[in-house]
């Protein structure tokens, strides 16, 4: 069962100066950055709030480190911009499933490893009103 929204992915062109936008308009502050080599980005997650289910809300900043990664081409296409939304679940191997078993495409067939250690599976855009919609199990969770 989805919990929460866990995050909104934004692509940007520079880590760095996104980062300090947002910490200083809104006073978020980084609470965690990484490379994930696999899926070709350097990311830094922003903490907004916590939620009753022991869970947190965060602003994901995604700079390419290769042009030929997803963010690279979509931010090619598109621009700096929202790039996905990410909801929560405590389970996304079972939720992800149940998803595709009402004919919304997957995108892994075997959730990965994303930020801080967490599980992650995509659903296609188009079979979400043109949003590409991420699924998280925090490595809290599992």
């Amino acid at each position: 069962m989805l919990t929460r929204i866990d995050h909104i992915g934004i692509a940007c062109h520079d880590l760095d100066t996104n980062v300090e936008f947002y910490r200083s308009t809104y006073g978020f502050e980084v609470l965690h950055t990484e490379v994930n080599e696999e899926q070709g980005v350097r990311e830094a997650m922003l903490r907004i709030n916590g939620t009753s289910d022991g869970g947190s809300s965060y602003l994901q900043l995604l700079e390419p480190v290769r042009e030929d990664s997803a963010v690279g081409k979509w931010l090619a296409r598109h621009g700096e911009g929202v790039h996905h939304i990410a909801f929560g679940t405590g389970d996304v191997d079972s939720d992800s499933e149940a998803i595709r078993d009402k004919g919304v495409r997957v995108l892994y067939d075997e959730p990965r490893t994303g930020t801080m250690g967490s599980r992650i599976t995509f659903l296609h855009p188009k079979d979400c009103h043109g949003v590409l919609t991420e699924l998280v199990t925090s490595a809290t969770e599992h």
